[in-house]
């Protein structure tokens, strides 16, 4: 397979981060009228922004230490975004099958990030 030049990797996160923030956005506007739903809502919404903001200050950092610590709080952040969805769904605030993409790209993302910070890191 063969590897994405750096730029365009960044690029392409950048892309899925702030994709990311504009799904949850979505999610938050159909989320129930209740007061659960609402403080629940607004600690993912502020996660998930979290996540696209702190992606694209990484990729602006102005050294290798900055850098391993904004994807260090887009690790966090991502994270706890996958964790308030978890939550919507344990608490029945949402249907697994309404979130289920949005938390499976959560996940991705954590998973992309955490190999790029444990890479940059070793560097």
């Amino acid at each position: 397979m063969d590897r994405l030049p750096k730029v365009d990797f960044a690029e392409l996160m950048k892309g899925r981060t702030k994709k990311f923030v504009i799904d949850n956005i979505r999610l938050f506007r159909d989320l129930p009228k209740t007061e659960e739903a609402r403080i629940i809502g607004k600690q993912l919404l502020r996660s998930a922004s979290s996540v696209g903001a702190n992606y694209r200050a990484a990729c602006r950092a102005r050294s290798k230490a900055e850098f391993g610590s904004k994807l260090s709080i887009v690790v966090e952040e991502a994270d706890e975004s996958v964790f308030w969805m978890e939550i919507m769904i344990e608490a029945e605030i949402v249907n697994n099958q309404k979130i289920s993409l949005l938390m499976a790209e959560g996940n991705e993302i954590l998973k992309v990030v955490s190999a790029a910070r444990k890479t940059a890191l070793q560097k």
